[in-house]
This record gives C-alpha cells, structure tokens and sequence, in this order.
C-alpha cells in the first residue's frame, strides 16, 4: 500500500496530513488568545521561513512557561507542536536528521494531542533515515552490558546504604509463577504486597535492555526528560531534556557515591518509543479487577536514585527488567503516623527521609512496622494502593511500573 507515510520517506518531506487540515482553525484559537505575533511567524513558517519558525517555536514555549502546567491552554501546547513540526521540516530537508528528532521528541512531550500522530508519523521516517546514514560502514563490536551476570552482592555492604533497620524484620513474601487466580484471592482481594518471580523470561527486555549498544541504536538520538538531583522534595532537583544516548553515558559514568545523580524516572517512555513498547508484555495480573491500565512508566538510572517516601492511587506492578533495587513499603493504615506534607501537590509524599532519619522530629516513625525487600531481576512487585514506599537502586537499574484501577475506581475517576 502507498500511503503519505511511504511518499514522504521516498522524497525529503514529511508528510503532515493533520497539520495541513487543521493549521487554520488552530490559528484562529491562538489569535482568540492574543497569539498574534506567533501566528504571523507560523504562517511565514509554513511558507518557506525557517527563522520564522523558529521564532514561533520560542513565543509557544514561552507560553508553556508562563505559569504553572495545569493552567497552560491546551491550544498553546497544539501550537509548540504545530511550530516544532515546521521546524523539523527544515532540519530534514537539510539532511540533518538528529536535529529533526530532537525537535519532533520536545513537540511530542511538551506539545498537545491534536497532532501527535504528524508528529509520531514523522518521527518513524526520521529515524529510519537517520539509522540508513550511520548504518553504513558500522560494525557491530561485542556486546556492552550495564549488569554482568554472577555480579557479586555484599550484602554487608549493601546495609550501610539503606535505611535504618532494613532487611531485619518481615520480608514480603515470593511467589514463583504465581497465576492470575492466586494473585487475585490472595493479594489483590485482601490488599497486600507480594513478589511474583518466573514471569518475565519471555520478555525480549530482558536481555536487550541489559546491551547498550541496543538502547543506544533503538533510542540514542531521542529526546528524554531526566531528573538531575536527589530526588524531587530536595531543593537542588531539576528536570531536564537530553538525549538517550546522554543519559546512558551519564549513567555509565555514575555509581553509588555520586552526589548529583540522573534519572529517567515515572517518564512514558513506551509511549514515546514504539520499540521499546515492543519489548515488554502488560502482565496479566493488571487485568484483575476489570479495570484499566493507567499509566505505563519507565525507571531507569544509576545505583542510588532513591524514590522517597509516597504512596500511588492506583495497583501497581513494579517490574525489574535489569538490576535491582530496595523497596520498603508500610500500609495505609499508618498514614498519619508518617508525617504526609500538608500542600496539596504533595500529600502523597512524607516528610520523613528514611536515609537520614530524625527521631526527635519525627517520633512515630521508629517503631512502625513495615515490610520491605530487594527486588531481583526478572521479578515483579505486587503494591496495593495507597501502600506507601520508598524505592532505593542499588546497581544500574531499569524498571517498569504499570499503574492499573478496578472497575469501581474506574467508574468513579
């Protein structure tokens, strides 16, 4: 079948059938706005003006930076897409195709919904052309894993870096292979934590995550969002845009002791990169309650990043596709005990730093009981809702966590 797609990879353009239709009325929204200046330089843009398209590319941004996310209009994120394709038209017709990427990656995560599939669309004919130019006279060289198999783990030594009393009480319990029946009368009915190990040997994630070279060839040239920083309660934490190629040679780069590490963390990856998607399989358990999945994020960084201490509204299956990592968990029936923030934006997350624990300020938490464990490659970890837990890598760690709601939540969201 000839379709836009196959015509515009035959030639140098991208093909934007949404865009083409729906350019004028979103230039009427914007102007509505007082957009004028930005829709003058996109309909120069769209006649042939790269420094116009440009300059329409920052007043969206501006915009999207204007004040906080929620309050953003939507027709301002659809205009940063709209601005970012034309720019990526320019950069492809030029041949320069990393450029083109990196600019339709900030459409796609910054942008609205109205024209993700022109900007999905010509993200596939960029990288194909893109893997055409540096394929040539490539040669494969061995294999560069993040994790080597038969690693040592001193567990001695993995103690001084955790929490205060880690590993010492009740462990969550493991379950080897454990059917969706198991699961749903003896976990998800009665609300609590369990390992389910045996369930991941037929994702092909399991071993093309651990290679570099893999990552670097599927996702290198794309643009991600990291975390730069402690975690996000520190005041030093930032976020950032680099490539995938960046951040794997950060996390290369990182171990244990760093001060400042990155992290790819609660980023929809898998929605960003189709390949990646391809890699892995919604677990079966996600279907208990007769829900719907959610969210479907990507956890991926060096040894150390620490998640604190919060709890999520929905299940949550946490699979460790590399590495591996520490997860405390404490039930909802202790809220109040460990001290959530009192804003808004962060109720679901305590004040409580379990790395650096303050009796003095915060009493009630020494004694509580919690449950906790480390999470192995190739195991899944089972957290009801409303579970608090902190999460803590202990070597280069890639995880993905699938956010599910039963049929009641659903209906009442």
């Amino acid at each position: 079948m000839y379709t836009a797609t196959t015509a515009a990879a035959a030639g140098n353009c991208l093909s934007t059938p949404t865009l083409d239709a729906e350019s004028s009325n979103l230039l009427q929204t914007i102007s509505s706005h007082g957009g004028y200046a930005y829709v003058r330089m996109s309909t120069l843009a769209a006649s042939g003006d790269f420094r116009a398209a440009e300059a329409a590319r920052e007043m969206a941004w501006e915009q999207l930076h204007s004040g906080p996310w929620h309050s953003v209009l939507p027709a301002w994120r659809d205009a940063y897409s709209m601005a970012c394709l034309h720019v990526a038209k320019f950069h492809y017709r030029n041949g320069e195709f990393k450029e083109s990427l990196r600019v339709l990656d900030l459409g796609l995560i910054m942008g609205g919904v109205l024209l993700k599939k022109d900007l999905e669309s010509a993200i596939e004919i960029v990288t194909a052309k893109s893997r055409e130019k540096e394929s040539e006279g490539f040669e494969k060289g061995p294999k560069c894993k993040f994790v080597e198999e038969g690693d040592e783990f001193d567990k001695e030594e993995v103690l001084r870096v955790l929490p205060e009393k880690s590993l010492s009480t009740k462990i969550v319990a493991k379950k080897s292979g454990l059917s969706l029946e198991g699961f749903l009368r003896e976990h998800f009915l009665s609300g609590s934590p369990v390992i389910i190990s045996d369930c991941m040997a037929h994702w092909p994630a399991r071993t093309k995550w651990n290679d570099m070279d893999y990552l670097k060839k599927v996702a290198g040239d794309r643009t991600v969002p990291v975390e730069v920083g402690k975690n996000y309660l520190c005041q030093e934490w930032k976020q950032e845009l680099i490539t995938f190629s960046e951040f794997l040679e950060k996390i290369q780069s990182n171990d244990s002791s760093s001060a400042i590490p990155t992290y790819l963390a609660q980023h929809q990856l898998f929605d960003q990169i189709n390949e990646l998607r391809k890699d892995i399989c919604i677990p079966d358990y996600c279907c208990a309650g007769g829900g719907e999945l959610r969210s479907l994020n990507a956890w991926f960084g060096p040894a150390g990043t620490v998640t604190p201490l919060h709890h999520d509204p929905h299940h949550n299956i946490l699979a460790q596709v590399v590495g591996k990592k520490y997860v405390r968990l404490y039930t909802s029936s202790v809220s109040e005990e460990l001290y959530p923030y009192n804003e808004t934006m962060l109720c679901n997350s305590s004040q409580v730093d379990l790395d650096n624990m303050d009796d003095g300020q915060f009493p009630k938490v020494h004694d509580l009981e919690f449950l906790d464990c480390i999470l192995e490659e190739g195991e899944m970890l089972y957290i009801p809702p409303k579970w608090w837990h902190y999460v803590r890598s202990l070597t280069i760690s890639f995880s993905v966590s699938f956010w599910w709601s039963n049929s009641e939540s659903s209906d009442a969201s």
